[in-house]
């Protein structure tokens, strides 16, 4: 039987999620985002409650990746990504894109020029933004011309720079419906930022989401109920260069814009700069408010779910990766969970997040 990987954030879980679970071949193995995403953000509901829509909706393991991870530019979130597929043996990596290109191709492109891409990339002047440099070195080696509107089909890049020299085949799909940060309603499948712009409209989730009474019941967190956490820690902080990825520069600029700033959107314009892109001012804000300092990725890989297939299924992958289904009093991984506890912050309805918690079971 096929083992089939999938990436994701389900941010919230919604029909072109279900779509792509369906176009997935054989036994299902979700990697996915906990309780912080990849742009920087919380995520509107729980990994746990996530867990649950990706179960009911076929998914046969999901698992979590570990907050350094999820909380990544494009090419870092893929590769860490991939690399727990990968030890977890899947055969396939199943992604949506807007581009419908031969990704195998790039992957085999990248491993046979890797050094010199890499050294293209350095001599880039320092001016343009990593995501500048990448669109940039794309284009030079594989004529590829895109832009910033099309964020699946630059995941869908790391991707087959992180496949480069696995065992492991590239299946693109077709994404379906409204454009990533598309509003639109006038069709079936809406976008995970439409539905985020829904929460309180039950009629709108009954017609969308795929998983309307889950995503209605489970507590929600956003930015504006963290915020005042993070203008603490920055107005607090002697020194914001302890914070994952924060220079001088950085520090000074978010010093200053917090005292000015009444919202993280507010926060985030002051801050950015063609340089440091909005997004990544996002996850800095992110590492700063969870208290995240450089640290090593965690050993082993925290379950939050299965099927029966999927817990048969690692019955005879256990013996190749260290599997953590219960987090007790010892860490899984203490940057991670410190976030969780940060994200609880937000909602005081939502449930513990780790400890004593175990994998869910779809029947």
């Amino acid at each position: 039987m096929a083992v089939t990987g999938i990436i994701a954030e389900f941010n919230p879980f919604h029909k072109g999620h279900k779509f792509l679970l369906d176009q997935a071949e054989g036994l299902k193995i979700i990697a996915m985002s906990g309780n912080f995403v990849q742009r920087g953000e919380p995520a509107v509901v729980d990994k746990w409650t996530r867990t649950q829509m990706a179960l009911e909706a076929g998914a046969d393991l999901v698992v979590e990746l570990p907050f350094l991870v999820s909380v990544q530019a494009a090419d870092f979130f893929a590769q860490g990504a991939v690399e727990m597929l990968d030890q977890l043996g899947i055969d396939c990596l199943t992604f949506g894109t807007e581009e419908m290109l031969d990704y195998q191709a790039l992957a085999q492109l990248y491993e046979d020029r890797q050094e010199e891409m890499a050294a293209y990339l350095a001599e880039l002047p320092a001016s343009l933004s990593y995501p500048q440099k990448t669109q940039a070195m794309w284009q030079t080696f594989a004529g590829l011309d895109f832009s910033g509107s099309t964020p699946n089909h630059i995941l869908g890049l790391a991707y087959a720079k992180a496949a480069a020299g696995k065992q492991i085949a590239l299946r693109p799909i077709q994404r379906q419906g409204a454009g990533y940060h598309s509003l639109a309603v006038d069709h079936a499948f809406v976008s995970a930022t439409a539905l985020r712009q829904h929460l309180d409209q039950p009629d709108f989730l009954t017609r969308f989401a795929q998983s309307p009474q889950l995503l209605q019941a489970a507590p929600k967190v956003t930015w504006q109920e963290l915020f005042p956490y993070l203008c603490y820690q920055i107005l607090t902080s002697p020194d914001l260069t302890v914070f994952y990825q924060v220079n001088e520069e950085l520090a000074v600029r978010i010093e200053q814009a917090v005292k000015k700033s009444r919202t993280i959107e507010e926060l985030v314009e002051q801050v950015a700069t063609k340089r440091y892109t909005k997004a990544r001012v996002r996850r800095i804000l992110t590492y700063i408010l969870v208290g995240a300092e450089e640290a090593e990725l965690p050993q082993g890989i925290h379950i939050l779910g299965f099927s029966q297939a999927g817990r048969q299924y690692l019955s005879s992958v256990k013996h190749q990766t260290s599997l953590i289904s219960r987090i007790g009093k010892e860490p899984w991984d203490s940057l991670t969970q410190q976030a969780d506890r940060v994200y609880q912050l937000a909602n005081h309805q939502l449930s513990e997040q780790n400890i004593g918690r175990v994998p869910l079971m779809a029947f």
